[in-house]
This record gives structure tokens, sequence and C-alpha cells, in this order.
């Protein structure tokens, strides 16, 4: 077992011990816990620099990470269950997600995990997030890199909202990897004009490793800087060899681990029981991460045991991420890399590009440790380029034959983050949006996407079969194609055809087998790209359809586009969707000259709204897809919604 130490550094009750029905009370418990892992176990053998990480006197790779786990205080109350929240950047997202609270908000919200009997763990796994108490981070071992020659590289994209001269060699604000030397010539600096242009050298004496500061320009190692400013709309990328290797896939190993962990019997949980069934969730970034793990196999502990029964990976589309090479930032979100490298789907096919024969759940069967996993995707990752590639073929317009063990849910007309009644239009990267963001709030089919898993896991009852578009049945469209669909239906502005988000075959140079890779990536041969077909309305016909889509009060896309004055605005903005209302009434249409049917137009009341909204709601409901306590939050978001566009409170705006 490698989880040596459990540090405890307080315990409480959690939500000033409310008491959550049946399973009571529960306590919050923060602390450390210390991995010892061998770096020569062979499941262990796929983590990049392992074994160049220092041992101690028993030959073991020391690192540890922060948790809180959350528990009924009386251990014989609950399911018995634990969640595994895999934190965002540091961030643990599962309350906002399952409990219905504001983003980054750790409190009970409406109390679903726990009025479900659920335990929630909550893991520090990546080594750059930076050292604060809302954080959960890694302290991670460092490779010892004594060879000569190249040794790797690893890239910061930028992408500015406005006119900058200087950034963080970092991602949103993380731990930077600095340079290994300030004035190394081989460093480079890349631009291109759209996400999938032609990439464009800076000369190097156009930059340098600096800042601006109220002294003037300070060369240093932690920024870059550039005298004409980096110009918002363009992307950049700066690549580099880092002066520390952090062996960044120790961060799997943790996840792993302790899932195991707490799955057995120790003296050292804190909890002194064990659980019956552990499930993984990511979201983003991390179920990207979990997408990784997959593919690496990583659900045997050194002992053989399963670790996860099972895993929910939300909005990761097909790519996996930098998390297990040399000198990786796992902030590092769209620059091609590692993580956009196939394969894209569970089982085992040929890559159209190369020689390649892979699955993602090929080393999981080598080993007989495939869990049950639940994939569920927004619009806005159909639109990012990957998200069809993991049920549809890369270059072949036929529908892919999905893994036993997997289901496929496409939250239709959704955008990455789940959306609220009041939208905003700045993302969380900064980025402005030209129309308010999407509306719609999937978090009710995320909820019951737990319950189904957990009790096929644990019951073997089936959960409801995949959705989301098909070949087959019409509802998978090429982006191009559906573009012009879009003009026919609203007069908006769409995105630009050619510069649509698409994902390529790569090659990380001679080393990449190594997990050593060469930047900016050489980009080939494209995969192709397919996105939701969409009614009259504008509303996509293929994946799990909420009443927002099949009794409409507006029309929902899953992409958005760059507001004007940050440049670019013909070019899509990351994860952001958006929502057009109809207009209440076929006056105020006619006058704006919108040709879909006004509400009033659409139903003969509120009542009859409502009616229409519980009789789509309760199809849902039969099919599983939503459990029966949410029946009511779906209908009241919907009727809530009505009520403020009738009253003019909610009006289609662009800013």
């Amino acid at each position: 077992m490698s989880v040596r130490k459990i540090e405890i550094k307080d315990k409480s009750l959690f939500a000033d011990g409310k008491v959550f029905g049946e399973n009571g009370q529960y306590y919050k418990i923060d602390g450390t816990i210390e991995f010892a892992v061998d770096p020569n176990n062979k499941v262990n053998e796929s983590i990049t620099d392992l074994k160049l990480a220092p041992t101690n006197s028993d030959g073991r790779v020391i690192f540890t990470s922060k948790f809180s786990l959350i528990t009924p205080s009386d251990e014989n109350l609950g399911n018995n269950r634990l969640v595994v929240d895999i934190v965002n950047r540091g961030r643990p997202l599962i309350h906002s997600n399952f409990n219905r609270v504001d983003l980054f908000n750790n409190e009970e919200g409406d109390g679903f995990l726990y009025n479900n009997g659920y335990s929630v763990l909550s893991l520090g796994w990546q080594w750059d997030v930076i050292e604060d108490d809302n954080l959960y981070g890694l302290r991670a071992p460092f490779a010892q890199i004594n060879e000569t020659g190249f040794r790797g590289e690893t890239v910061v994209e930028i992408r500015p909202n406005s006119v900058e001269q200087t950034y963080l060699l970092a991602n949103r604000s993380h731990t930077p990897n600095t340079p290994i030397d300030i004035n190394d010539p081989n460093a480079r600096l890349t631009v291109r004009d759209w996400e999938d242009g032609p990439d464009t050298k800076i000369p190097r004496d156009e930059w340098m490793f600096a800042s601006k500061t109220d002294l003037g320009i300070e060369p240093g190692n932690e920024y870059i800087f550039m005298e004409k400013g980096f110009q918002p709309g363009k992307i950049y990328y700066l690549a580099y060899t880092p002066s520390i290797a952090p062996v960044v896939g120790v961060g799997m190993l943790a996840v792993r681990d302790v899932a195991s962990f707490f799955k057995s019997s120790s003296n050292l949980n804190p909890r002194n029981k064990s659980f019956d069934k552990v499930f993984g969730f990511g979201i983003s970034q991390t179920g990207r991460m979990q997408r990784h793990m997959l593919y690496l196999g990583l659900n045997l502990d050194e002992e053989g045991n399963i670790a996860y029964d099972g895993h929910i990976v939300h909005v990761a589309g097909a790519r996996r991420g930098e998390f297990n090479h040399r000198y990786a930032q796992p902030s590092q979100q769209s620059a091609p890399g590692f993580g956009h490298m196939f394969p894209f789907a569970d089982e085992e096919m040929k890559d159209p590009y190369s020689d390649i024969v892979d699955g993602l759940f090929n080393n999981l069967r080598k080993t007989n440790s495939v869990p049950k996993v639940f994939y569920t995707n927004s619009s806005a990752e159909y639109w990012r380029g990957d998200g069809a590639n993991m049920h549809i073929h890369p270059i072949e317009e036929k529908d892919l034959i999905e893994a036993p063990e997997s289901r496929m849910y496409h939250f239709s007309g959704t955008q990455h983050g789940a959306g609220t009644l009041a939208p905003d239009d700045v993302g969380p990267d900064g980025s402005v949006g030209m129309y308010k963001f999407n509306v719609v709030d999937y978090r009710p089919l995320l909820r019951a996407s737990l319950i189904n898993l957990d009790k096929w896991t644990t019951d073997d009852i089936l959960p409801p079969p995949s959705s989301c578009p098909r070949i087959s049945d019409g509802t998978a469209i090429k982006p191009e194609i559906l573009i012009d669909k879009v003009k026919n239906v609203i007069d908006i502005n769409t995105p630009d055809p050619e510069k649509v988000w698409l994902i390529r075959r790569v090659d990380m140079g001679k080393r990449a087998h190594e997990g050593i890779g060469r930047f900016p990536a050489e980009e080939f041969e494209t995969y192709q790209n397919f996105v939701s077909n969409i009614d009259d309305d504008g509303n996509e016909t293929g994946g799990i359809r909420l009443p927002d889509l099949t009794v409409p009060l507006g029309s929902h896309f899953g992409w958005n586009l760059r507001h004007p004055d940050t440049k670019e605005p013909d070019q899509q903005i990351a994860m952001q969707g958006i929502s057009i209302f109809f207009e209440t009434s076929k006056e105020n249409r006619e006058n704006k000259s919108d040709n879909r049917l006004s509400i009033q137009e659409r139903y003969q009341s509120k009542q009859d709204f409502i009616d229409k909204v519980k009789e789509e709601t309760n199809k849902l409901l039969q099919q599983n897809y939503i459990i029966k306590d949410d029946f009511d939050i779906v209908v009241e978001a919907c009727e809530e919604r009505y009520d403020v566009l009738i009253s003019g409170k909610l009006k289609n705006e662009d800013k």
C-alpha cells in the first residue's frame, strides 16, 4: 500500500452540524496524505521520469497531497460510497455541480450528495498549484536529469484579450516552471492568427524572459516580456527547456492509490471503516486527466487491487492532457501536444494516418481492470473540435461501436459549465463573449448520472443507453454545414467556417515515446469533426434534450464568439455558448425580423407551457436521465425563466 502516512490538521462538523436526513451529521476532515511508491513496480512503469526521482531507504519515491474528507460522523450511516473529487486546478468543484451551489463555493447547497449518503474526498494531485488555504495541491518529487543534448521542452500558451507586454510563464496563475537559461537562444516564441492557423516565429531579439515593473524592464525567470505587446485575438506559444523536472505523473498515482486505500482495511484510515465502492469525478481539466489514467491503465494499485469502480468524466471531450511528460504543466489546456494524440475512443482501432493501433481501454483490458465509465459532455466540447472523436470515426462518416463498460451522454444545447438564469459574458479565462452566455443548467442530468453509475456498479442495473449525435440517425453534422443552417434560423453572427476548431495528428519529436516532447508540436493531417444537428428553432437534436430544448423559450448554442473589443470577432471563445430568447409576441418578432415563433404564438398560456414542460420532464424521468427528486427542480427552472422573459427583465443583447 503506497499510503504511508496521514496527518490530520482539522476535524469538525460539516455545514455547522446540519443533519442530512437519515444519514445524520457529517465530519469534514482536513490534512495531508504521504505516498511512497515503488518505481520498479510494473503498475507504475508508465510514469515518465519516476525512476529518475530520489528514493528513500526503502527504494520508494515520496510525495504528499492535501486532502479533505466529508463523511458521516456515524460510520454506520451513509451508503458507504466514496466519490473522489479530482480537483480542478486545485479547486474543489463537486459541490457546485452536484449540490447546486455557486461555482467554487464549497458549501452544502441543497445537500444532494449527503442526503443520498455519499462521502466526498477532495484530493490535490497537481504539482504547480500555488500554496493557498483554499486550494489543494501536491508536492511532487523532482527527477534528476543528468543527460546532455536535448532534455525536452515545455510550452506556455498565451491568449490575450487586450494588449499586454508581460505574461506569467504559467496558465491561470500557477507556479511557473522557470527556464534553465533566460538567455537560451533555442527558446522559441510563435504566433498564429486563429486556433488552427499556421505558426509564425517571432525573432528572439523581439522578446525576453523579463517583466515590466515600476523600475523598468527587469530580466527574470518567471515572466516573458515583449516590447510591442502580445496582441488580442492572437495565440502565442512559448517553447523552452525548464530548470526543474517535477515527476508530474505521480499526481495520477495519488488519485489511483487514494481510491484503493479507502477501500482497504488500514489503521491509517481516518474513517476507521473501508468504503464498498469508490467513484471518480473529474471536470474539464481533471476529466481529461481521468481519460489519461484510463489510457495508461492506472486502475490497479501495487498489490493488484482495483482502485476505481467507476468514473464520471465530465466535459473532457476526446482529449487527454499534460499529465505525464517531462516538464508538463497540467493546467495547460489548448496547446496541441500529448493530450491531442490518438487514440480518442475506448475500443481499439487503427489510426487512419499512422500504423498505430490503440484504444483508451487497451491497457486496462490487459489487466482485467476496466471500470464503468460515464462520459458526459456539453455542446462546447463538440465545437472545440474533438467531442465527436469519442464515438465517430476520425475520417470516415460512421459511428463507432462503444465499449460495454462505458456510456456517452451529450447534454444538448449546453456550454462547458452549467448555465445560470442571469447569464454572464466573461469566461473563466477572462475572454469576453459577443453574446451573453448559455443559460441551460444541465446539473440534474449530472446528478442522475451518479445515481445510475452507482446502481450499475453495485446492483448491475444497466444505465440508460448512450445518447449523443450519431451519423446513423442524422443528428451528427459537420460544423460548416451547421453554420449555414443557423443563419437560416436566426440572424446572429456565426463562427468563420474556415476557422472552426479541430484536431490534427501531432508529432512531439523523436523522444515522444519516452514522454519527452519538442514544442510547439508539429501538426499534420486533420481528424474530422461533427457537432449536433439542429431543429427549426436552432436547438440541437442529438443527445439528451432538457425541456429548454423540447419546450423552448429560445435557441441554445454551444459556441460563442469573441467580443469585437477583444479583436477577431469571427473566432470562437473557449467553453462558452449562447442563449437567444424568443420574442414575447408576434408583433415584437416581426419588428425585429425574427422568423422564430414568439412565446405567445407557441403557448396558449403559462399553464400550457408548464404542462408541456412537465410532460417532457416526465419522459426524461421514465428514461432515467433525471431522478424523481429533481423533477420539480427542472420544472421550476423553466417556470422561472418564463416569468422573467414575460416580464421583460431578461432580453437578448450583445455587448
